[in-house]
């Protein structure tokens, strides 16, 4: 049908209006048929004040959400261009050096000598994108190559079975000779988690990988810190919905396990523990990747709930529950 033949009307009181001339007879026959008067709008389609009102309303409300929605679009953008530069980055350092980081790996992180070689190959990578996207500051002591590389595999062991590896809330990672003082604490300290960064006494780190069976481990224990503060303490940037969700599951069983100790003056997971539940989930993750088989034959139901927290299970050959994708 020709544009000028389009039959638009709308009526005001006892009065129809039509868009052109040549459309009134056309009009007639849809119209009842009691007395009423047609009119042509030579100007065109005129709108009633509500219909105006409702438009100008729709394109505020329109504006109202591009500019609420513009910043999260922009950042995902932001996001995807880092994380395939970070791709890109650390696939260069796989080819430059994959034999040597295998090497290290292999020598100091016992997990990492567990795994199969298609995990391993996955490992190291997501080591070497983890360490490209920090920033490490050596505080009285000399960089070495495989300081970043062994702090990085630390955060991805725990990370492993999940989508979000990055701990993207931190951007610097500080390193220090032995243990330090930090605030007004007394006690020494062999690293922390703040919003400054995290922090580790390389001396403490070390003896820690050494020592792999005593559920004793500083680096895993800061990294689970870490992973706890980007979820629950920021405002999402590298958060984990589903991690969040299964956090709370792990909690029901955690809960329980936290007040019990209160009660008592020796538990598998020791006193530390027993602190606050903060400390209570690091130490958990110490224990559950030091000492898997003991965790699982005194505490099974938490072994339980931490494997499906962190979609892995250290005494299983297939190691995911399920795959990645679905973390």
């Amino acid at each position: 049908m020709p544009q000028d033949s389009t039959n638009i009307l709308y009526q005001t009181g006892d009065t129809f209006h039509v868009a052109t001339q040549d459309s009134v007879h056309q009009a007639i026959a849809t119209l009842p048929s009691h007395n009423i008067t047609l009119q042509a709008d030579d100007n065109g389609i005129q709108l009633p004040e509500a219909a105006g009102w409702l438009i100008f309303m729709a394109i505020v409300f329109s504006i109202i959400m591009i500019l609420y929605w513009l910043p999260v679009f922009w950042h995902r953008v932001l996001v995807m261009v880092r994380d395939r530069g970070l791709y890109r980055q650390a696939t260069n350092l796989y080819w430059q050096g994959h034999s040597k980081y295998n090497d290290i790996l292999a020598q100091y992180i016992p997990y990492y000598r567990q795994l199969s070689a298609e995990h391993k190959e996955m490992f190291l990578h997501r080591t070497l994108t983890f360490m490209a996207a920090k920033k490490f500051r050596f505080i009285d002591i000399e960089g070495e190559e495989r300081i970043p590389l062994l702090i990085s595999a630390t955060a991805v062991q725990l990370t492993f079975g999940l989508q979000h590896f990055l701990l993207d809330y931190f951007n610097t990672i500080y390193v220090l000779p032995n243990r330090y003082r930090y605030g007004e604490s007394e006690m020494a300290f062999q690293g922390h988690v703040s919003e400054e960064g995290i922090f580790f006494s390389w001396e403490n780190f070390l003896a820690a990988f050494a020592n792999y069976n005593d559920g004793d481990n500083v680096g895993l224990h800061e990294m689970a810190h870490a992973l706890a503060y980007v979820n629950f303490m920021t405002d999402g940037d590298g958060s984990d919905a589903g991690f969040r969700e299964r956090f709370r599951e792990f909690s029901q069983t955690g809960r329980k396990i936290f007040e019990e100790m209160q009660l008592k003056t020796n538990h598998f997971l020791g006193s530390y523990a027993a602190t606050n539940y903060n400390e209570f989930w690091a130490v958990s993750v110490e224990r559950f990747f030091e000492q898997p088989r003991v965790f699982r034959a005194l505490l099974p139901e938490l072994y339980l709930a931490m494997c499906r927290l962190l979609n892995q299970d250290p005494l299983s050959e297939i190691l995911f529950l399920w795959p990645l994708e679905e973390a």
